[in-house]
């Protein structure tokens, strides 16, 4: 049976990075992909004139066409200042969603990233994913973002994957989906770069003898 995804992430290029290639993925088998974006993102940032962030949102929705997401949502929390805003109110928008998509699976990201609105953006859809909820996917994953998993703190909180994907089929059409965020990706050696997501998806792929793999924290399986 076809599936429904629902990918729930902060800002935009997050839905690309850390679970772009398991996107694509699930689109070729033939599930149904939609993506949250939670923030209209780069505003925190010194001098960004709102017409850049439009622009953003247009490279989105590029990207969004080349992976084959059926529909992108925007809400439009404050760039980097989740914390400012109610934890309720994040709740309440990835509730809607989940109620309108009704999703089978849930991509997000981990909860111990070391950008604020990851960690808030993990407890809403937790929360507006609880048993109670009518609406509760089988399924939650936690991801990891480049420019922020891995400079997490190195204790016994950070990421460490229990489940991988092979994406070889994928990566390819990954990385030029990240190619539309022009304003977003970095030069090597910085993380967020094309070689960085290469770099990554091999070492992952590494760890579960494939070439190419994006790597997942299984938080939630209700066998229904």
């Amino acid at each position: 049976m076809n599936k429904k995804v629902l990918i729930v992430v902060a800002h935009p290029d997050d839905e690309i990075l850390g679970v772009g290639g398991t996107a694509i993925k699930h689109i070729k088998n033939g599930d149904d992909v939609f993506a949250l974006i939670l923030s209209g993102g780069m505003m925190s940032r010194v001098g960004v004139k709102k017409e850049e962030m439009k622009k953003l949102h247009a490279d989105a929705l590029r990207a969004g066409e080349i992976i084959g997401f059926k529909e992108i949502f925007f809400e439009h929390f404050p760039d980097n200042s989740f914390d400012t805003v109610s934890l309720l109110k994040i709740i309440q928008e990835v509730e809607k969603y989940v109620a309108k998509i009704k999703p089978n699976i849930v991509y997000t990201h981990h909860e111990n990233d070391l950008n604020i609105d990851h960690r808030l953006t993990f407890e809403a859809v937790l929360t507006a994913c609880r048993p109670c909820n009518e609406n509760c996917p089988s399924k939650i994953f936690a991801f990891e973002t480049l420019s922020s998993t891995e400079w997490q703190s190195k204790n016994n909180k950070q990421f460490k994957p229990n489940f991988y994907v092979n994406i070889e089929g994928g990566i390819k059409q990954k990385i030029k989906a990240l190619r539309q965020y022009k304003t977003e990706m970095r030069v090597f050696p910085h993380s967020r770069s094309e070689e960085g997501v290469m770099i990554l998806a091999q070492y992952r792929g590494l760890e579960a003898g494939l070439k190419f793999a994006e790597a997942f924290c299984l938080v939630r399986k209700i066998d229904k």
